[in-house]
């Protein structure tokens, strides 16, 4: 199978859903191919965790076999889809880590918008994959630290706004400026790579 554009690796047509919808085995496995390395690094920032991001990756294509046909066209992009069942479910295991008292080590205090782009790339990536890991970890990293820090809160951490003005000691109305200023930044900075789909 030819290796995936960065183009490719973002925009996956819902042709290819509706193909995997049907069980074809070879649409699922492009499917894969065309959207792991993007999932897997999102579940290791925010789970800390390679192997407990490789058990939350299997899970999640898991149920994209077995809840395809629910993907409705309407409500967004199909990268963007995955990223949101992905978020889901490392936000599930963060809240039961929370629930027995474990407190996240992948917290801001311990890092910043650099380990994006730089959890150690797997050997399967392609160039492409690992080029759009730095531009990635680059424009985060290259927002102002107020909007940076509410954006990982709410899209690493699973935070609501409210519990990120309570975290930040901030103003519900200032924190929702700072990510939707950010989150519009970020936009402009990755439109090469064909990731608007994604930053909603």
């Amino acid at each position: 199978m030819d290796t995936p554009s960065p183009q490719a690796t973002s925009i996956i047509e819902p042709t290819l859903l509706a193909r995997v919808v049907k069980g074809d085995q070879q649409a699922f496995s492009q499917l894969y191919d065309y959207s792991s390395t993007l999932l897997f690094t999102l579940a290791v920032r925010m789970l800390g965790n390679r192997e407990e991001a490789a058990e939350l990756l299997q899970d999640v294509y898991l149920e994209v076999w077995r809840k395809v046909s629910r993907y409705d066209v309407g409500r967004g992009t199909p990268i963007a889809w995955l990223i949101t069942l992905t978020k889901s479910r490392a936000i599930d295991r963060l809240r039961a880590r929370a629930s027995r008292g474990y407190r996240a080590t992948n917290s801001l205090e311990g890092g910043t918008a650099t380990q994006v782009a730089d959890p150690a790339p797997s050997p399967l990536e392609t160039q492409a994959d690992q080029e759009l890991r730095t531009a990635i970890g680059a424009a985060v990293a290259g927002l102002p630290q107020s909007q940076q820090q509410a954006i990982e809160l709410a899209y690493y951490e699973g935070l609501s706004h409210t519990e990120i003005a309570t975290r930040l000691n901030q103003p519900l109305g200032t924190v929702k400026t700072r990510i939707k200023l950010g989150m519009s930044k970020l936009r402009e900075s990755l439109q090469q790579w064909g990731h608007q789909g994604e930053l909603q």
